[in-house]
């Protein structure tokens, strides 16, 4: 394992697998910390454990797609499952995690956490009575937090719906005294402006888009330090971080999704007298697409 001494321990330990496996291991879901996330992450933790008052702090986390919004809920929900809480008078779930439905009904989210809680409901039950058992039932358990995930779906209601579906997040968090935090992009943002009362309720924390500078070079150095290759890529230097920025658009989840395609064309295409590891020709042969690309092809 002295080897590989650009790699963590654990990206070591891959390294002893054959190369199927480690493409299989690049592929994964995997979080990598840096300091914007972690202080929402902080922000988040600190929530979990807000003692109950008349007017909970909630949360509006807001960023571009694909940059990195739902990994770090995901990220976040993984750290406080739920758990028995045999000392307690119920069970524990420090967060409840849920999308928002497609279609921005609310009714439909009350219906996901029922399903989700395994709690039956009529087929044809009214929309107050619904609200009222998602109340009841929810009480009944030691909850942390409601994290709905992808809540610009709203957007998808009438202006009327809308507001319906922001006045029964108001409804929820007095009820319960528990915090919400809604996960969206920008649109999520303006959708929660057009009532004051609300806005005022969801303080927003924003995952900007990376700039080129310290932050974003740290990030690459940390994301080699897990991507099993036999040799170092030197992601830091000039030419190829520049190379990295420009094709991800600065984007958290672009730059995730090229240098694991990357790093797999590298393995594929990778000889006994070469380095394995990312270059500026496997960025350019991966088959990556940038964002803006992309939305280019389906508009054309």
């Amino acid at each position: 394992m002295s080897d590989y001494k650009h790699l963590s321990e654990a990206a070591q330990e891959v390294m002893k697998l054959s190369n199927k496996e480690r493409i299989q291991h690049i592929l994964k879901d995997r979080w990598v910390g840096y300091d914007r996330a972690n202080e929402i992450l902080t922000k988040l933790e600190d929530l979990v454990a807000h003692p109950k008052v008349e007017r909970m702090p909630n949360m509006l986390i807001i960023g571009d797609s694909n940059n990195g919004k739902t990994r770090l809920i995901n990220y976040f929900f993984s750290k406080n499952p739920a758990h028995d809480n045999f000392a307690g008078q119920s069970i524990r779930v420090p967060v409840l995690l849920i999308e928002a439905p497609s279609d921005g009904d609310i009714d439909h989210l009350y219906k996901k956490i029922l399903d989700l809680l395994i709690s039956p409901y009529r087929p044809n039950i009214k929309s107050d009575v619904l609200e009222d058992q998602v109340i009841e039932v929810l009480g009944k358990i030691d909850l942390g937090i409601i994290v709905i995930d992808e809540i610009h779906n709203l957007l998808i209601g009438s202006p009327r719906e809308q507001r319906h579906f922001l006045t029964a997040l108001k409804t929820l968090g007095n009820a319960l005294k528990v915090p919400i935090v809604g996960a969206g992009t920008e649109d999520a943002f303006r959708a929660f402006l057009t009532d004051p009362q609300i806005s005022n309720r969801f303080p927003v924390e924003r995952l900007t888009k990376w700039k080129l500078d310290t932050q974003f070079l740290r990030f690459l150095a940390s994301m080699e330090h897990i991507i099993p290759l036999r040799d170092p890529s030197n992601l830091v230097e000039k030419d190829i971080a520049t190379k990295i920025y420009a094709m991800t658009e600065g984007l958290i989840g672009e730059i995730s999704t090229l240098l694991n395609q990357a790093a797999v064309w590298a393995i594929k295409h990778s000889k006994p007298d070469q380095p394995e590891c990312i270059t500026v020709d496997a960025l350019n042969k991966c088959c990556y697409k940038s964002p803006s690309v992309r939305i280019s092809h389906q508009k054309s």
